[in-house]
């Protein structure tokens, strides 16, 4: 079955960089675990009222857009949201992938944007950065049982 994230046909061409997710070989193999691990728990505070099991992507951007790269090297990039803060997607090389696009439906995003975004802003906010290393430790435990 193939994966709706946006990006998802490049899947291939990004391969993992870090022996410690050794189950996770492409932005494809993410993906299909995350599916397993987001939850309510790891989705933004301010979002989680709207999460569900049939929007699983909901308010999961930032953290899984920086365990991708911890996976897949690259930058993280942001979309200005109207609220001033950021949808959060990476870049490795010349290829922009986005795991958490479903939750806009059939929106389409600007992914040519250049707002680079940086762990040490995004994790100065303590809740954010235990819902990241909640997300981290779930797909350790993850690839521990392949």
């Amino acid at each position: 079955m193939r994966n709706n994230y946006y990006g998802s046909e490049i899947s291939g061409k990004i391969t993992s960089i870090n022996p410690e997710f050794h189950a996770i070989k492409t932005p494809d193999d993410l993906y299909s675990a995350l599916k397993k691990i987001w939850c309510e728990y790891s989705c933004a505070p301010r979002m989680r009222s709207n999460w569900s099991e049939n929007n699983i992507t909901l308010g999961q951007c930032s953290i899984t857009a920086f365990l991708a790269q911890d996976i897949f090297g690259g930058k993280v990039f942001g979309i200005p949201n109207d609220d001033g803060s950021f949808h959060c997607y990476n870049r490795v090389g010349d290829y922009n992938f986005d795991l958490t696009s479903e939750q806009f439906g059939g929106e389409i995003l600007d992914y040519n944007c250049q707002h680079e975004q940086f762990r040490e802003k995004h994790f100065a906010n303590s809740e954010k950065k235990l819902r990241y290393e909640y997300l981290r430790s779930e797909l350790e435990k993850f690839c521990r049982n392949i």
